[in-house]
């Protein structure tokens, strides 16, 4: 069964090793549907977050084929245990100042924030997990999104579990 999965990979903080990662899945055909990297609790160790879909057997291929690059020191399939999972996303939308208290409403009701106001725009933040910022996207998309830039998601086990 085709399954979205989240994979935490540690590795050495050194140049190439991104491309050395994101090199395997493409090689091997898997997609990434996202993908963000920076700096672990580990001096010169960084972590990446990768989301990609497949079988269980997929995701065994490729923590194996990631095992075998040097730099990677550690693979953990997040989507395994219960985690948290959250997306960034920036959203230039058209707001002349007649439909703004409707944007706003809806910044509102997602827990969003607003951080620019331009004369005819504004750059809404908001925090959560992918479907929370599709949904938000969604309403404001009738309004006339500019422009829109998502970090991609980020995730960590719940509680103690390391």
């Amino acid at each position: 069964m085709t399954t979205k999965h989240t994979v935490s990979v540690l590795v050495n903080n050194q140049p190439g090793v991104l491309q050395r990662v994101s090199g395997l899945f493409g090689r091997r055909g898997f997609n990434i549907e996202s993908i963000t990297v920076g700096e672990s609790e580990e001096n010169g160790l960084s972590r990446m977050v990768i989301v990609t879909t497949g079988d269980d057997n997929t995701l065994e291929q490729i923590s194996k084929q990631l095992y075998k690059l040097v730099d990677v020191i550690k693979v953990v399939d997040l989507s395994a245990n219960p985690m948290v999972a959250r997306e960034l996303a920036l959203i230039k939308v058209n707001a002349e100042p007649i439909m703004r208290p409707e944007i706003l409403g809806i910044v509102e009701t997602f827990r969003a924030a607003v951080v620019d106001i331009g004369p005819a725009s504004l750059i809404v933040q908001v925090v959560g997990d992918s479907d929370k910022i599709d949904a938000m996207v969604e309403l404001l998309r009738p309004y006339g999104i500019r422009e829109l830039s998502r970090t991609g998601v980020t995730a960590m086990i719940r509680g103690s579990v390391k």
